[in-house]
């Protein structure tokens, strides 16, 4: 009777879902994909910065607009990732490839109406959002922006296949993608800027050349016969009320809380435009540095979607738990680690850059600071989320971002520098409080586990 007992015990205890080949296999292609793309963004800085200060303020500027389009599009391919990691969790192939098919309509959609609208009101956008800058700041912008605007649609595909094969396990084909990009815009913009002297214009259209690469070659990929999320005909991608219902009920709030938190950011670089050159051009090259220490971590985002999503799925909310920790202890460790080597380094980081000496030094201060604030809150703030949302939380995480970022970082900027005269250093104080208060309450939410009792599908 004894060992009947401990027999059926055993049988009961499932095997764990990912094994530690299966997690390297996911997390390591999405660490160098990360690594790709932000140190060739940081390259692409660097070229422009040999245009001058007004050519990198006014890239900065316009990408700040961009990343409110392109964080909108990554939320809602979260969405599609969640419903769709979720049904290949459950073993239900027809729905996932139904959820793969719907997930490309809603960004092709949504993408199309972005690059329309910006082409049409691109100069009202610019001096709406950015107010009075400086002329040569404002032509800049205007090349870059227009630009932009026609490379949309391919980052909504682009967004949508590689959210699908992330959903997989399958982050090798994202990571080849991101290579192949960064490289044709790393030597598009060598010729454009350095050989045919079209500077701005130039890093644009290199931009633009390498997203339609990547949107082309893994749709290409999506379709391959043995993809078990491939899109089966066009017919399949005819609008489908209840699974796009599903994709926006993740897709929308975490859209909406991107979409919030980037017009907050926006508002920011309003504020930091009336700084003067200097402070908008360190700001940039802060930016471009830091992203390099948030490698780890937002790797670790990213793998928190198939890895948890299928937990979910499968019915198994205790591994869900256990491996939303394993990959924030990876997330934590991963940013120690980029945050040290960033805060030595960064004097020989900001040379790389045609800084004024007034510029360079505020960059340092304000590297530094983020170094510091980055390996406490950082994880808590942006990857321990991603566990509540493919559980099915994404309202809890809108409106904690949103609340957070608005009434901590917006209000405290202005404050800061508007009443106090504190400068550069003040905006970025008040990001360091909104991380705070992020971190408090995305823990707590964590540990109730009601996170995970959200239906998805």
């Amino acid at each position: 009777m004894r060992e009947t007992t401990k027999a059926s015990t055993t049988a009961a205890v499932t095997p764990p879902l990912f094994s530690r080949q299966a997690l390297v296999a996911l997390i390591l292609p999405l660490l160098a994909e990360q690594f790709l793309s932000v140190s060739m963004g940081m390259a692409d800085t660097i070229m422009v910065s040999g245009v001058g200060e007004a050519a990198v303020s006014s890239v900065s500027l316009v990408d700040s607009i961009n990343v409110l389009i392109i964080q909108v599009l990554s939320a809602l391919a979260t969405g599609g990732a969640v419903v769709s990691s979720q049904y290949l969790g459950r073993k239900d192939g027809e729905n996932a490839q139904r959820s793969a098919a719907q997930l490309y309509t809603v960004l092709a959609g949504s993408t199309l109406v972005a690059a329309v609208a910006t082409l049409l009101f691109c100069v009202p956008i610019l001096r709406g959002v950015f107010g009075s800058i400086d002329a040569d700041v404002m032509a800049y912008a205007e090349v870059y922006f227009l630009i932009s605007a026609i490379s949309y649609p391919f980052m909504g595909i682009y967004n949508a296949g590689a959210a699908l094969f992330r959903a997989q396990g399958n982050s090798r084909i994202s990571m080849l993608a991101s290579l192949v990009m960064n490289i044709i815009n790393i030597v598009g913009n060598a010729l454009l800027i350095y050989v045919f002297h079209l500077g701005v214009m130039g890093a644009a259209l290199a931009t633009l050349a390498g997203r339609v690469f990547a949107a082309i070659w893994v749709t290409w990929q999506q379709q391959q016969l043995i993809n078990p999320l491939r899109i089966p005909s066009l017919a399949a991608m005819k609008p489908d009320k209840k699974m796009i219902r599903s994709i926006l009920g993740i897709g929308i709030p975490a859209g909406l809380e991107n979409g919030m938190f980037q017009i907050g950011k926006l508002v920011i670089s309003h504020l930091t435009s009336t700084l003067g050159t200097a402070a908008i051009a360190a700001n940039a090259v802060a930016n471009a540095i830091c992203g390099m220490a948030n490698i780890p971590g937002n790797a670790m985002s990213l793998a928190m979607i198939p890895v948890v999503g299928r937990c979910l799925g499968a019915g198994e909310r205790g591994q869900a738990r256990s491996y939303s920790k394993k990959l924030l202890g990876l997330s934590f460790l991963g940013i120690w680690a980029a945050n040290l080597a960033v805060y030595f380094t960064i004097p020989w980081l900001v040379g790389l850059f045609s800084l004024s000496p007034q510029a360079a030094s505020l960059c340092i201060t304000v590297v530094r600071g983020f170094n510091l604030f980055s390996a406490v809150c950082w994880p808590f703030s942006f990857t321990l989320p991603n566990a509540l949302r493919t559980g099915g939380d994404a309202r809890f995480t809108m409106t904690v971002s949103i609340v957070s970022m608005w009434l901590f970082r917006v209000l405290l900027c202005y404050v800061f520098v508007l009443q106090f005269g504190l400068g550069l250093n003040a905006i970025w104080l008040g990001m360091y409080v909104d991380w705070a208060c992020r971190s408090l309450w995305f823990i707590w939410r964590f540990h109730t586990d009601k996170w995970m009792e959200h239906k998805v599908i």
